[in-house]
Order: structure tokens, then sequence, then C-alpha cells
């Protein structure tokens, strides 16, 4: 019979005014590695913080045996030396600190060289991580750095990283602790369709390596090597079952569209009317790079009005960055021929006027976004385009910003802080912010990232019924075809900082 790795008994977890569980019952045996599934805000991700000891338990109590038995075989361990150092958690956010060590980056210090340069490389933030001591070592920086395929990043700094970048930089970290309980929540968002692709293999060796891993993931993605599924339902885990009698295709969340269509008309055309543009983005011959090393080369590149395009290619293609030359943020655009609204780039428009007719989210926004406004005002704010909410609130936006909340379904969330909702939820706030001004263009950078089944249907179903009601013109980023709106017919492919169709 196997032994316990870990087990979860009876215990009782509240945070903030809220209660996560209840009276919840959970073990892992030695040789069990387990996928976590359920909609958004289910507590998945709860649950995995919980194991790592990020939430006060107030009832009932964790057993961690594989602490125990460390312990037990460990000659020399010093005080204090608890189990968290042998749990590694990926989480969704990334707290990256500068070079001093004494704040976390903002968003837009990635496309300011003088900013980024206060920032690590990938070599030297792996080599500051420690492994467990007084355990044997099996993880080390050429073993990472070869799975997760960083070689050509070494020298890259964490802030120019893109989203899959940083993603593939985190696990690697985790490893090189070399723990005995490895948890990964949603690892597959933000990779590419090759990295996918290739996730098996990297869990089938980290789990070879000893290591026990608990992964939070769609029911459509969950690993080979896993072998016990737990389906989570308003913070109760309602069934547990080997992964060989669990079948995804039963796992389907209702997506029927209950969208208004009037209310969405009536939000669409509350804008007063707005100038016609000949080009929204024109693009010649565009060529950015930092340092030696080119980011993109011959980009050309026409947007026109009402056109909706599909922005794709694989992780480090440079997407993120020929956004930002469009969304105001990348000082690279003077030096380039680019026409944003019919105006030339550094012929005296503001960063402010650009961005005044654009609607923006992607995962580094997310990423940077202040959390201590509420819902509310955190959508409210993309009338002025500002991270969060700086001046009092104004009756009328705020009762539209509401509208936006009931649309994308999230309106319970309106007075409750950005931090202390489940991260589906804030994504889709950010995205109600993007909406709220209607802009003569929206970009969405992997909008769908953390979203359920049913949340990722019903906003593709949003779009393409915003596009059927309006000429607004659309940039859309994914790694996942089934993600892209219907509204969509036009493609740019980039790899390598190249058009390659």
């Amino acid at each position: 019979m196997s032994q316990p790795l870990f087990s979860i008994n009876h215990i009782t977890v509240r945070y903030l005014n809220n209660t996560l569980f209840t009276n919840l019952n959970f073990e892992v045996n030695h040789g069990e590695q387990w996928a976590l599934i359920g909609e958004s805000g289910s507590g998945k991700s709860a649950l995995l913080r919980t194991i790592a000891g990020g939430f006060n338990i107030t009832g009932g109590d964790i057993s961690y045996h594989f602490f125990d038995e460390f312990i037990n075989k460990a000659t020399s361990a010093e005080s204090p030396f608890t189990y968290h150092k042998l749990i590694a958690l990926v989480e969704g956010r990334h707290h990256f600190k500068n070079l001093s060590n004494t704040t976390e980056f903002y968003y837009q210090q990635r496309y300011n060289s003088a900013d980024s340069e206060d920032a690590l490389t990938v070599e030297e933030y792996l080599h500051i991580i420690e492994a467990v001591p007084h355990k044997p070592v099996y993880w080390n920086f050429e073993k990472v750095t070869r799975l997760l395929k960083l070689n050509d990043l070494q020298d890259k700094q964490l802030i120019k990283l893109s989203n899959g970048e940083t993603k593939r930089l985190r696990i690697a970290a985790a490893l090189l602790k070399n723990p005995a309980l490895l948890l990964l929540d949603n690892p597959l968002t933000g990779l590419d369709i090759q990295t996918r692709n290739e996730f098996d293999l990297i869990i089938d060796e980290i789990i070879a390596s000893g290591i026990t891993v608990i992964i939070a993931t769609s029911a459509h993605e969950i690993p080979a090597a896993i072998t016990h599924v737990a389906i989570l339902k308003e913070g109760k885990i309602i069934q547990n079952i080997p992964k060989k009698e669990f079948d995804p295709a039963l796992f389907i969340q209702d997506s029927g569209d209950e969208i208004d269509n009037s209310e969405l008309k009536a939000l669409v055309k509350a804008s007063a009317a707005k100038p016609v543009y000949k080009f929204i983005v024109k693009m010649n011959g565009v060529h950015v790079k930092y340092g030696d090393k080119v980011i993109l080369d011959k980009i050309n590149w026409q947007i026109l009005p009402g056109e909706r395009w599909a922005l794709l290619g694989p992780n480090g293609a440079g997407k993120s960055t020929l956004l930002s030359l469009i969304n105001g943020d990348n000082p690279q655009a003077y030096a380039n021929d680019i026409i944003l609204f019919d105006k030339k780039r550094g012929t005296g428009e503001s960063i402010w006027d650009i961005k005044s007719k654009i609607g923006f989210v992607s995962p580094e926004l997310h990423q940077y976004f202040p959390t201590d406004n509420s819902c509310l005002q955190v959508i409210e704010s993309g009338y002025y385009d500002t991270l969060g909410l700086f001046r009092p609130s104004h009756k009328t936006k705020a009762e539209t910003a509401l509208r936006w909340m009931k649309a994308l379904e999230i309106e319970k969330y309106a007075r409750v802080l950005l931090k202390n909702i489940p991260a589906s939820a804030q994504r889709l706030c950010l995205l109600a912010r993007a909406l709220i001004k209607n802009p003569a263009l929206l970009i969405f950078d992997e909008p769908c990232q953390g979203l359920d089944e049913h949340q990722q249907h019903h906003f593709k179903t949003l779009v393409d019924t915003i596009c059927g009601l309006s000429n607004v013109t659309l940039i859309y980023v994914t790694h996942y075809q089934h993600e892209i709106p219907d509204s969509v017919t036009n493609v740019l492919r980039l790899d390598k900082g190249f058009v390659v169709s």
C-alpha cells in the first residue's frame, strides 16, 4: 500500500472575509501525480497556495509526511528548517525584483532601455536560486536551461522576456530548488504550440527525478504522466478519480450564450461619433533592436479601419514588441516609419493621444496592474488610460462600468478590490476596462488566458457581437486556434522578428 506524501484533514481556510474551504480532505500518496480541474473560481489556485502554506488554516491540519521523512534522514538540517523549503509553487504572477532587490518591475520598464538595465538577466537570476540544503541535487543550471530551452535567453533581461519565456524561466527556477513537491498553477497558459506539445516530456523528466507534481489545469490539457484527477467546485473537491477513469469529454461546461444584444448595442453606440481614418496602422520596414539583439526586422503591416487581424507566432517571435509600437509604449517607434490613426509617429502626437483611441489588454498589463482599486474603479480607469483610478469616480462612467461588468458576467465583484478576486475575473475586469470607451482599435493579447471554457466562449461571442455592431478594428493574439473570434479575417504571423506569412 502506498504511503501518504501529505494529507489534508478536515481543514477550514479563510482569507480576508471569505471562507475558501470548509472541512476539506485531500491526500496524495508517494508515486501519485495529481491534476486539479474545475471552473474558474472553483478553488484550484487556492488549494495549491494552501498546500504551499500560503493561507492560515483555522481548523483541521495538514500533515507533511515527506517533510518528516526528510528530517529523519537529514544529518544536520539547520534550524529553522520548515516544510516550505521542500515545496516549489509556480503561480500566475511573478514577483521579480530589480538589481538592488528593493522594488518590483513596472509595466513600461520593459520598453525603456535605460530603466530596463536595472533588471537581472536570465542567467543571473537562475544562479541566485538556492537548492534545498542537505538534499541530493539533481537539477542544476545546465539541466534546467536544456529542459526549458533557455540557453538562447541567458543574456536577456527578465523584464524583456515574453509571457511564455517568463513561464518557462519560473518553472526552471522552481526546479533548481530541487523540491520534493512541485505545484504548478495553469503552467500551459502563455506557452506556444511547440512548447505545449513538449510539455508532456518536460513533466515526465521532472517526475523521473523524484519530484511529485500537482498541477491546476484545463480538463483538456492534463499531462500523460498524471495519475489522478481531483475535480473542484465552489471550494469543494467533488470527485477524486484515477486519471485512466477520467473522460475530459464529460467535463464540458455550459457555454450557452446569454448576451443581451440590445444592451451591448447600446453600450457600443454610447460614444460620440468617431473620426474616420484612412489607416489605423501603417508600418514600413520597421526595425527594432536592443543592443545587438534584433527583435523586429523589415516589418511591413497595413491595418485599415474595420479590419480584424490575428497576430500569431511562437514565444519570443516579437509579437508583444510589435504591439508596443502601436500602443504608444515603445520609444523606438520614433525611429521608425510608423503611421497611427493617419499621423506619423514623432509629428507632435502624444502617447495619450494614441492610447485614447486604443483599448488594450495583455498578460504583461495584468502582471503589473495595481490591485488596490475596486474592480469598478479599475474598469472606470479605462476612460483615462491610467493604471488605476486617480480621480473621484464619475457617476455616469461608473454606471457604464457596471453595465460592462454585467455583460462580462462579473458584476458581483464590482465593490471588491481587484487583488481579492480570482485571476480569471481580474482578466475580465481588464477586458471591460479596454472596452469601456469604445475605442477605434482593440488590441487583445492572449485575452483568454486563465479563463474557463464557458468564459472563453462567452468572451469570444461578445467580441464577435461587438464587431458585428460596430466598425471597430481588432488585433487578436493567441496561441490557441479555437480562441480566435469568427470575425477575424486577416492573419499576420511572426517568427524570430520577421513576418513569415
